[in-house]
């Protein structure tokens, strides 16, 4: 991946500040146990963290010169995000505003709750945040096998920046409603769920193609990387590895299959248009 000169990413780090304050429990928390952890990860735990009240920790350090470069990136990649959702939003007669990106280490605050690492990156539509602990990489490449590659990074962070156009565009919201009316089962909401898991990885691909285009940010094996990850966390996969064999009907985030098809369809066309998940999947 090419680095450019662009900052500006909306980057809030909080690294080496210490873990963040406990919470009480709520909506929030069963927004991100619901639709938005990223990688399969046991929303158990995140349901069991809301509850209760701690106090937040003060011991600080120091960020070194490698996480100072890591935090350069993501402010680089955040920008990227910015400029080219802007250009889509604009064609389209709407207004862009980007999200926060929050880097935090272990645990920290956010709008749905207490984030956690075990968690993975994931996107807050409460405060319009992504949160990332960026120790999740060495899990995805150690537990999944997915090559980590500062294109896997960007990956990663516009995945959840899709969620974040999902929120603007009032998605989210309608999906939050379905869920709240206790008119759909479970395997209903599973597969409302897979929808807005691919649609993200439609945008990221969308974002990648139309970024490209703009700043040439590609070389040889970035898009394979963002599909080799894409593909490491497919729902039939982490099932496979976690319990050995498949189940279908619970799926949250889409097949491996799934997950390379939508993301390239992203890449291949640059047109939002092209992503309706909803109306292809749930007939």
């Amino acid at each position: 991946m090419r680095w450019t000169d662009d900052r500006g990413g909306n980057v809030e780090d909080r690294r080496g500040l210490g873990g963040g304050a406990v919470v009480g429990g709520g909506l929030g928390t069963l927004i991100i146990a619901a639709i938005i952890f990223f990688l399969g990860g046991d929303p158990s735990s995140i349901l069991s963290s809301g509850s209760g009240s701690g106090s937040a920790q003060t011991e600080q350090r120091e960020l070194t010169p490698e996480e100072m470069k890591i935090g350069e990136m993501v402010d680089m990649m955040g920008k990227w995000n910015t400029i080219t959702w802007d250009k889509v939003f604009n064609e389209n007669g709407m207004t862009y505003e980007p999200p926060k990106i929050v880097l935090f280490e272990s645990t920290t605050q956010s709008g749905c709750g207490t984030a956690q690492a075990a968690m993975g990156p994931f996107y807050c539509p409460a405060d319009q945040s992504v949160y990332m602990d960026m120790s999740f990489f060495n899990e995805l490449q150690k537990k999944f096998g997915a090559k980590v590659t500062e294109f896997t990074v960007a990956y990663v962070l516009a995945h959840e920046v899709g969620h974040h156009v999902q929120t603007l565009l009032g998605t989210t919201q309608k999906v939050d409603e379905m869920r709240r009316s206790g008119r759909y089962s479970e395997t209903e909401m599973n597969r409302v769920s897979v929808a807005t898991e691919l649609q993200a990885d439609f945008y990221a691909g969308l974002w990648a193609k139309r970024t490209d285009a703009e700043k040439h940010i590609l070389e040889p094996g970035d898009i394979q990387s963002a599909i080799d990850a894409a593909e490491a966390v497919g729902d039939d996969n982490i099932q496979r590895r976690s319990q050995g064999y498949v189940n279908q009907e619970s799926f949250t985030h889409g097949s491996s299959a799934q997950r390379k098809e939508w993301f390239m369809k992203g890449y291949n066309t640059g047109d939002i248009k092209q992503g309706d998940t909803f109306n292809q999947l749930l007939k």
